[in-house]
Order: C-alpha cells, then sequence, then structure tokens
C-alpha cells in the first residue's frame, strides 16, 4: 500500500511540474543572443535558438517582429528539418540553409497550424523571417547568407 501512495504521489508531483513548464512556456521567449547575418545588402538581427528548449519554443506567442529580425535555429548536426507553428501567431517564411549558407528551399508556412514543412535535404540550420520577407528580396533556394554560423563550414 505505501509503495502505491509513493509511486501515486510521484506522479501528481510530476505532473504538476510538467503543468508548471508549460504555463511558463505561453509566453515569447525575448532574451536570446543575437547575431547579425546578411542576404546580399540586407542585413538581419536574429535571435539564436540553440538548445532543445529554445528551438521548440521559437517564435511561438509573438505578436509582431521587425522586418529586419528573425530567428535562426541551430542544430548540432544536419538532418531533415521539420517545422510546424502551433502557437505561433505570426505568418512565417522557413528557409531551410546549408552549413555553407546556401538556402536549400523555403517554406511559407500559416499561423496556428500543425502543417508539416520540411528541408529538403539535410541542414543544421534554419532561418524563420517574417512570410514574405524572402519574396520581397527575390531570395530564393541557391542563394547564400552570410554571417559568422556560416563562415566556419
Amino acid at each position: 500500500m505505501t509503495l502505491r501512495r509513493t509511486s501515486l504521489s510521484l506522479l501528481v508531483a510530476g505532473l504538476a511540474l510538467l503543468a508548471g513548464a508549460a504555463s511558463a512556456q505561453d509566453a515569447p521567449q525575448l532574451d536570446l543572443p543575437r547575431i547579425k547575418l546578411t542576404a546580399d545588402m540586407y542585413q538581419i538581427d536574429v535571435q539564436l535558438a540553440q538548445t532543445p528548449e529554445q528551438r521548440e519554443i521559437g517564435l511561438m506567442f509573438r505578436k509582431q517582429m521587425p522586418q529586419a529580425e528573425g530567428m535562426l535555429f541551430v542544430f548540432e548536426v544536419p538532418a531533415t528539418q521539420c517545422f510546424w507553428m502551433k502557437n505561433t501567431i505570426l505568418p512565417l517564411t522557413a528557409a531551410f540553409v546549408a552549413d555553407d549558407g546556401t538556402i536549400v528551399n523555403l517554406a511559407d508556412m500559416a499561423p496556428q497550424t500543425t502543417n508539416s514543412h520540411c528541408s529538403a535535404k539535410p541542414v543544421r540550420y534554419v532561418l524563420e523571417m517574417n512570410q514574405g520577407w524572402f519574396a520581397k528580396r527575390a531570395l530564393k533556394a541557391g542563394f547564400k547568407l552570410g554571417g559568422q554560423p556560416f563562415e566556419t563550414h
């Protein structure tokens, strides 16, 4: 009987912790490190999402984002990366980016959906910008971005 009560207590405590963590994620993450990237003559101020938790939250719950800003998702190794927009209010375009900064493919993503948008081949980086940012500047697959993350590969 004592073992069951202990197990039940641990289960309840674990669920309480999970509920607390979920409610802590109901707000945008704004305190991520920032770097500058370049796209032709354009400069982009990006926040870096580098940890699994930072990547999971991404741009969720943001109500606005300046046009010259975005978020760069950094993964440890190249892989097929897939993104969706649950709890993301802003319409975004994801640029799936190779190690050398070359855009592999672009995907326009509708807000508040769970549709999966994936890289056409394994990549380490995904750059999310306001939807239309790349199109307005005629930046397509094959274009090379510049900046510190792409200089070491």
